[in-house]
């Protein structure tokens, strides 16, 4: 039996077994092997010494946003109307068939989008050209779910449910579980929770089904076995996701309105040009970006040109922005902004920036 029947196999097993105490434990080794099996897949043959055929997008920009969504629902339109790139668009499904690159601007910044290929169910098993555009995903900062609004969430459903079985979770952050394996001393279980979600026999069923018998486990919060299982796989991406309904304007006002209030969610339409700029808006705030101005002494902060940096860095994270012999220069730095304590602040490298903070720094 290959490992797509094993896959199938498992899925149906999983479907049928109803879930309560009595077979809690076999639920957990069937995800276990699940996961296993799907990890397989995505790696491919080993020592085939032949590469997949992929998508070599070399990475630019300040950010890389993946616009992942089933055929037809508006993908191409959206990168043609928002970059100087030509997407081939057309009424029928499949018109993409590669990834093509483009680059939106805003508020400074070159954001990288990637119109991939059309995504049908079955992309996590390989069907269609599933695993390249999932290879691509992983490598972005975040990703652009485009659906059709006229399809109601089925869509939405079913794209979350590819992604999760390839190790893309969205919107989530990882699970605060430390876990390392060691040499001896069997299996070491802690938790600074009361664990009800599972329990230390399903922690240790699920350890020897990937063979690990020494390991130190600490559950820092309440979680179930698929989080487990995704800190002991260890491959699992982390990633921003906004839910991007297109062709609002074949739909009634109170269904508008009511995709809008969902979270994560925005509603646009290609054709008609509406709400692209919220979308432009909300994919900055996903990304995390901000813009921090510099200044040279005497002179006025240069507002043309600023340094696109990531929420949270610092003075150091900037100055390796500016050159990378600045930081081995640095005396201290002057900060003008929502960060300062009072304008012309005396800073060092480890001080945090916020958007549209002036920054002068001098040298030794």
């Amino acid at each position: 039996m290959g490992i797509l029947e094993k896959i199938s196999e498992i899925e149906k097993e999983i479907a049928r077994t109803q879930k309560n105490k009595a077979t809690e434990y076999h639920l957990g080794l069937l995800k276990a092997k699940l996961a296993k099996y799907r990890a397989q897949i995505l790696e491919g043959p080993k020592n085939s010494g032949q590469k997949g055929e992929g998508f070599d997008v070399m990475k630019s920009g300040d950010a890389r946003v993946a616009l992942i969504g089933f055929p037809s629902v508006g993908k191409s339109t959206l990168l043609s109307t928002l970059t100087s790139t030509t997407s081939e668009a057309a009424s029928y499904e499949f018109t993409t068939l590669t990834c093509i690159p483009g680059v939106i601007q805003h508020n400074g910044a070159n954001i990288q989008l990637l119109d991939l290929p059309g995504i049908i169910e079955g992309a996590a098993a390989g069907k269609g050209r599933g695993r390249q555009v999932i290879a691509v995903g992983r490598t972005a900062d975040m990703v652009v779910m485009m659906l059709d609004a006229l399809k109601g969430d089925v869509q939405k459903e079913l794209l979350t449910k590819e992604l999760e079985a390839v190790g893309i979770r969205l919107n989530k952050k990882p699970p605060n579980i430390y876990y390392k394996e060691k040499k001896g001393g069997g299996i070491s279980i802690t938790a600074t929770c009361t664990l009800t979600k599972i329990s230390e026999k399903m922690i240790q069923l699920i350890l020897h089904e990937y063979k690990i018998f020494n390991a130190d486990i600490v559950f820092r919060e309440d979680y179930g076995e698929d989080a487990l299982i995704d800190v002991i796989v260890g491959n699992r991406k982390y990633m921003p996701c906004l839910y991007v309904y297109n062709k609002i304007d074949q739909i009634s006002i109170e269904e508008v309105d009511r995709i809008a209030r969902q979270p994560h969610c925005v509603v646009i339409s290609c054709n008609m040009l509406l709400n692209l700029d919220h979308f432009k808006d909300s994919m900055w705030k996903y990304l995390a970006l901000i813009t921090v101005y510099t200044k040279k002494p005497g002179k006025k902060p240069d507002f043309e040109d600023g340094l696109i940096l990531r929420s949270g860095s610092t003075v150091e994270h900037a100055c390796h922005a500016i050159h990378r012999t600045l930081v081995a220069n640095f005396k201290y730095g002057q900060v003008w902004g929502l960060s300062a304590k009072y304008n012309g602040q005396h800073v060092g490298l480890s001080h945090k920036l916020c958007h549209e903070d002036v920054l002068l720094v001098t040298k030794k």
